[in-house]
């Protein structure tokens, strides 16, 4: 009797404990980031390798972007148009063999257009040739730390094969361009361009459906299926969305699955937006706490992550909200004013750990002999 008690009880309790809405797409892999943070909020097989099609022009235009921030490249640059671009297939720009193109026009006709032949043409004028550019494409994926990413071209057409990234590099990649290239983020929110008299609108839907929605990229192959990454921003919240290998049925008319692929989109970072909240932990330069230290003048140290830090997670997890220092493992003296020491995790129930760098806000000596000798004397009488 009493254990048939207890299980009704907690079904009344489980019944009475609001439930955490649960993100559901069709796409195969999925996976949604805090553009703040970089945070992980929710995915779906987000970290295996599959085709990208021409989610892949981002790693070309993050490539051709770096030369523009550093000077090397400008954007009244002209780039010659060669056979191969010319003859390059699928989605297109519409490039005059022979011709030269400004990079301003390359670059809306691969975040516009999707232009495969714009992508040959900064691949040649950047890397030689289109191999020596698929070579800079993979150095390039490892300095952003993007482990499960391949590239064998520009443009992410599946001859050759192997180009491969997952929903998670995407996502990194995406928040790189956002915050790296601030000032060339606005030609993904364009939504048309014309070049050759040949007019054509955004791949992109979502910036039409989704409010704050403003970049980034879409893709297709019979491989991949459909994907698009996408970002949107309301008041400060900024959140990045990855959805690949969607699949719908063959219509004649080709738009429809563009417009599919947006209208699910925009439902899942509808959702996303009313779900998530980012959530005050630390101001400024705020003392965090205080660390053991190893053989300093002083024994413990006091920290701060110097930034403000707000962590975004669901409305429900934001209740059991905790935080937990922990140092360097065998934190030692000298420490100097702006030392890693530390991490600062925060937990929270449904919500991945968070493991946040926190910085000396002191400086400690390292204490001498004598003080060294006396330190190991109070440690063996504390024990």
């Amino acid at each position: 009797m009493l254990r048939r008690f207890s299980l009704l009880l907690c079904v009344f309790l489980c019944a009475a404990l609001p439930a955490q809405a649960q993100i559901q797409t069709t796409a195969k892999h999925a996976l949604l980031m805090d553009a703040a943070t970089g945070q992980v909020l929710w995915e779906k097989e987000g970290r295996i390798a599959n085709p990208p099609a021409s989610m892949s022009k981002l790693m070309t235009l993050d490539l051709l972007f770096g030369r523009l921030k550093d000077g090397r490249v400008k954007l009244t640059d002209t780039f010659p148009v060669s056979e191969r671009a010319w003859r390059t297939g699928g989605s297109r720009m519409f490039l005059d063999v022979g011709t030269r193109v400004s990079v301003e026009n390359l670059i809306r006709g691969i975040v516009i257009q999707s232009g495969n032949d714009a992508c040959v043409v900064v691949a040649e004028a950047l890397g030689g040739t289109v191999e020596g550019f698929a070579d800079m494409m993979n150095a390039r994926a490892k300095q952003l730390g993007l482990d499960q990413s391949y590239f064998v071209n520009p443009d992410g057409l599946p001859e050759p094969p192997g180009q491969m990234m997952s929903a998670l590099d995407l996502a990194k990649l995406s928040r790189h361009l956002i915050t790296e290239y601030a000032q060339y983020y606005p030609y993904f929110s364009e939504r048309e361009f014309t070049w050759n008299k040949i007019r054509q609108p955004n791949r992109d839907l979502v910036l039409g459906m989704l409010q704050g929605a403003d970049g980034l990229k879409t893709g297709h192959t019979d491989a991949a299926g459909y994907g698009i990454v996408v970002s949107a921003k309301r008041g400060d919240q900024r959140l990045i969305l990855v959805l690949n290998g969607l699949r719908f049925p063959q219509y004649k008319n080709d738009y429809f699955p563009n417009i599919r692929r947006a209208e699910e989109a925009t439902r899942v970072m509808e959702m996303a937006f009313r779900e998530f909240r980012s959530y005050p932990v630390l101001k400024t330069n705020q003392i965090v706490g205080t660390l053991p230290v190893l053989e300093g003048a002083q024994e413990t140290v006091s920290v701060t992550h110097a930034k403000a830090l707000n962590v975004t997670m669901q409305v429900e997890s934001s209740k059991g909200m905790k935080t937990q220092l922990r140092p360097n493992p065998g934190l030692t003296a000298p420490i100097s004013v702006g030392q890693r020491v530390g991490t600062l995790r925060v937990t929270a129930p449904d919500f991945p750990p968070l493991d946040v760098p926190v910085y000396a806000a002191e400086a400690v000596a390292k204490v001498g002999v004598i003080g060294s000798m006396w330190n190991s004397v109070k440690r063996k009488i504390w024990k």
